[in-house]
């Protein structure tokens, strides 16, 4: 007999992998100069962030979905305002990589996000150094160090607006549990939204007016705005999203973290494939080994 609860668990878990890894090469095939050629990742990220705030405004306020929180202004200031900023900063030099690297490699050296977190929790004060973890954020470093010494197409630029956007969402991330968690605050993923992607949204308007606003105007009179392919992007962003909170509901942290591992694994198969450019190493796959 067919067990209803696990099977849409497992379907759940099969949502979040396939919305997870259509959103990263979605957003790859976007922004690549070699496919749609949208080489603009602030004005990307802004649409999603925008969108993404929009719907959950009419979530929260109109169609009462979930109620909003108890928000004051100074909590809003010293806890929103700064989660905001490395949230932006997160999305928009990861999405930065996707011009520079590929979707294999970026996927690599994100494997480094338990070392910025851990690096990022110690300078906060919320962990305390110890040689047993010391040793595996070595070890993790050593993978990548190796991952991208055998990778072929191998980009400075790329690699470096990669590690600075995962260092920027490990202290996001860091913040999200120093200062909400000492407000008392919980914020569900609608809430989470409705609280952080308008403010993201002002952050990356003033990286987009004082870098990409003139390049756009450029761009947009020799080329006709798509505006289905901007509007599926960024569904397809707010979908994952709410298929994070399905999934952390119904299993929790750890299970999406598990599932998190073989959807990188699952992407850097599909990245192979889809973008030819993509090419995996002997070296690449012994140095994710040895960080994972």
């Amino acid at each position: 007999m067919i067990n209803i609860k696990l099977a849409s668990t497992y379907l759940y878990l099969l949502i979040y992998i396939l919305l997870s890894s259509g959103v990263i090469l979605y957003n790859k095939w976007v922004l690549s100069p070699k496919y749609f050629n949208f080489p603009f990742p602030i004005t990307l990220t802004m649409i999603h962030m925008g969108f993404s705030g929009a719907v959950a405004f009419f979530l929260v306020r109109v169609f009462k979905v979930v109620s909003p929180v108890k928000m004051t202004f100074e909590i809003y200031a010293t806890c929103v305002v700064p989660i905001s900023a490395f949230f932006a900063s997160s999305l928009w030099f990861g999405n930065t990589a996707f011009l520079h690297i590929s979707v294999a490699f970026i996927q690599m050296l994100r494997a480094l996000m338990p070392v910025a977190t851990f690096i990022m929790a110690v300078m906060c004060g919320i962990s305390k150094p110890k040689c047993d973890v010391f040793l595996s954020m070595w070890l993790i470093s050593v993978g990548v160090v190796i991952s991208s010494y055998g990778e072929i197409h191998f980009n400075v630029i790329g690699t470096v607006y990669q590690v600075i956007g995962i260092f920027a969402e490990a202290l996001r991330l860091v913040l999200t549990q120093v200062l909400l968690q000492k407000k008392g605050l919980t914020l569900n993923p609608i809430t989470s939204l409705y609280y952080i992607a308008p403010c993201s949204f002002v952050f990356l308007f003033a990286a987009w007016c004082l870098l990409e606003k003139t390049q756009m105007q450029v761009s947009q009179d020799q080329n006709e705005f798509n505006y289905w392919i901007f509007f599926s992007n960024a569904l397809c962003a707010l979908a994952l999203n709410f298929s994070i909170f399905l999934v952390i509901g119904r299993t929790g942290a750890v299970t999406i973290r598990v599932a998190g591992v073989v959807k990188d694994w699952m992407l850097r198969a599909l990245s192979t494939v889809i973008f030819p450019e993509s090419t995996i190493t002997g070296l690449n796959i012994i140095g994710y080994g040895v960080g994972f």
